[in-house]
């Protein structure tokens, strides 16, 4: 049987997303629908609207997503309906080159349709498409069952939806890209919801100094609380600065989490000679890094990119878990802003502005 429910809906790239009544079919095979608690807005979910980032348009945007199981398709034996899940909005084939190399973050199968359950949404007969194949923008969404991970017990079913990327991007990072080592020094430019995970992900580590990097200089006492020992607002002369914090050498790790050519060449540039960048942003196609063939050579830098945090959410999911019941990581403090799903317009142009960090819808 169709469910028709509200969701936010993106017309077209560059609009501004409305809420309209669509229609879900019933889960097909090794697909579930879900019942929305709660969803994080991601500055992903930015750049997929304005087409920074690919996205087939009707789409309903979002996720980053928790809630409940409600109905399930055939063959799906992962969850059952009353399951309380977060999404994954990257699921692994686990038979691709990549998967069976330790690497199912780069799954070449997982923005497949077919591997993530792709559920066709309709409105007015027309077809919706859900963006990264979630479309956690809704009061339910139809989800492959690869694409949820069971919450794990004793988690506020609300702030845990921002499990699914913040914390596992930005912790990931940290943990699973950069590997970095305790006393090891740490820059981590942008402090929006993935950036201030980073923060607590080089805390988890035993880094020292953290040095936390905002055009916002209001997020500074935040930054601290969240494991930063100093704290930068975001200027030309940041090298200098950073290095005047590193006895003129610079840090061991700088993670950019902008997604811009600019702060990524100073991440680049802030680095010391030997260290690693890390880029964990999503940036456009079109904006072009700079480095010259003599500084690659000369300063040996390593520059990578980070994808979703370099986890497996089935693994990683239940370890972060962990630390948010002992206290470790503070998902709490990262929800700056609680709102009704109309109001996801309003949230997109908080982040344009930088101000805040993640605004999460509450359905219930």
């Amino acid at each position: 049987m169709s469910m028709t429910v509200k969701a936010a809906v993106l017309p077209e790239t560059g609009s501004t997303p409305r809420i309209a009544e669509i229609t879900l079919p019933e889960p097909g095979p090794g697909q579930v629908r879900v019942r929305l608690d709660a969803a994080g807005v991601c500055h992903s979910d930015l750049s997929l609207a304005a087409g920074k980032l690919a996205q087939p348009v009707p789409a309903v945007l979002g996720h980053e997503g928790v809630g409940r199981v409600v109905a399930t398709g055939p063959g799906v034996d992962k969850v059952t309906v009353g399951t309380q899940v977060v999404f994954n909005w990257a699921p692994a084939c686990r038979e691709c080159w990549f998967c069976e190399h330790g690497e199912p973050y780069l799954c070449t199968r997982a923005l497949e349709p077919s591997q993530r359950g792709y559920a066709t949404l309709t409105e007015d007969g027309s077809t919706v498409f859900p963006s990264l194949g979630t479309g956690a923008f809704a009061e339910e969404t139809i989800v492959g069952a690869n694409a949820v991970v069971p919450l794990p017990e004793g988690l506020e079913a609300h702030t845990a939806a921002l499990l699914g990327c913040a914390l596992l991007t930005g912790v990931g990072a940290v943990r699973n890209s950069a590997q970095v080592g305790t006393g090891e020094s740490v820059a981590v430019l942008g402090l929006g919801g993935v950036g201030l995970a980073t923060l607590q992900g080089a805390r988890l580590a035993g880094a020292a100094p953290i040095i936390a990097v905002d055009i916002a200089a209001e997020k500074e006492a935040l930054a601290r609380r969240l494991g930063a020992t100093h704290f930068l607002t975001a200027s030309d002369n940041l090298s200098k600065e950073i290095r005047r914090l590193t006895e003129g050498r610079g840090v061991d790790h700088a993670f950019e989490v902008v997604g811009s050519a600019k702060t990524i060449r100073q991440s680049w540039s802030m680095t010391r000679r030997g260290g690693t960048t890390t880029v964990v942003g999503a940036g456009a196609g079109d904006d072009m890094v700079t480095l010259s063939a003599l500084e690659i050579f000369h300063m040996a830098r390593t520059l990578r990119g980070c994808m979703y945090g370099s986890c497996d959410p089935d693994r990683d999911i239940p370890m972060l878990a962990q630390h948010v019941r002992t206290g470790a990581v503070d998902l709490d403090a990262l929800v700056t802003h609680e709102i009704a799903l109309d109001e996801v317009p309003a949230a997109f142009e908080r982040m344009r502005e930088g101000q805040g960090v993640r605004s999460l819808i509450r359905f219930t």
